[in-house]
């Protein structure tokens, strides 16, 4: 029973490539993912591989993983079915998530894994995840190194699908609970009625929007909101929204008066 809710666990993890720059990256993450278990590969690019360069690397055993490829052109569009997002970088920075070992955040996320769909998600090659990218994460996982930071693609995500299937592996999992967690597209139309009712109350200015909504993000995403929760915010704000547009209420009894006239 305990190894089928893992086996199941690990059919719900996606690995999120964004923008890679080289198909055989792509096919070597393929056979990682395939290794332990992940089947489910989403490349965010406009870009169209060569797909026999990614098969080479991904080898034949992982070639489903290579055929079921699917391919998003916005990484919101590729987040969009996951209740977690763990993002991986090597940079730091004060309104960045806080880092975090990809072994410490998979015990984070343990008790998450059998109801839950979690993506992990690696950037480019040259420049890692943008600001807007760990936007749409809830975790932020770090390698730690001795002293060169920058990993190959393929092994980056081989440590954190090992990190990740042990954890699965060892988690004392007695059920399979039906999600009740809201997804990333759940979440991204609540941030956005959020943000629309703080611009409504001049709350979010042009110089500190970028600022506030990262701290928002950050806050609610430690929270870990269930569908119904997100509803309800989203529900507050539609009803601030219809509120706070409605016409100026009817002029006062007084302001219908004749006016005198003035001595010509």
């Amino acid at each position: 029973m305990k190894r089928q809710i893992a086996s199941d666990c690990l059919q719900q993890i996606g690995i999120i490539l964004v923008e890679p720059k080289y198909p055989e990256n792509i096919g070597a993450s393929a056979r990682i993912a395939s290794n332990f278990g992940i089947t489910e590969l989403i490349v965010v690019s406009h870009e169209l591989f060569d797909r026999e360069r990614m098969l080479k690397m991904a080898t034949h055993k992982a070639a489903h993983v290579i055929h079921g490829m699917r391919i998003c052109s916005t990484t919101s569009q590729a987040v969009a079915p996951f209740h977690l997002v763990i993002g991986t970088t090597a940079r730091q920075g004060r309104q960045r998530l806080p880092d975090q070992t990809p072994r410490e955040v998979m015990a984070e996320i343990a008790p998450f894994l059998a109801s839950s769909r979690i993506a992990l998600m690696f950037g480019p090659e040259s420049t890692g995840l943008s600001n807007e990218d760990l936007d749409l994460c809830q975790f932020a996982s770090t390698i730690p190194t001795a002293g060169f930071s920058s990993l190959n693609l393929a092994q980056a995500v081989a440590i954190h699908c090992y990190e990740l299937y042990s954890t699965v592996q060892s988690h004392p999992f007695a059920a399979v609970p039906k999600s009740e967690f809201a997804n990333s597209f759940d979440l991204e139309g609540m941030y956005e009625h959020i943000r629309e009712t703080l611009n409504e109350i001049t709350f979010l200015q042009d110089t500190n929007r970028t600022y506030w909504m990262r701290n928002i993000r950050q806050f609610l995403g430690r929270v870990h909101l269930k569908k119904k929760e997100a509803s309800m915010i989203r529900g507050i704000c539609r009803k601030f929204l219809w509120y706070s547009r409605q016409q100026l209420p009817a002029l006062s009894p007084e302001s219908h008066a004749p006016r005198e006239k003035r001595p010509q």
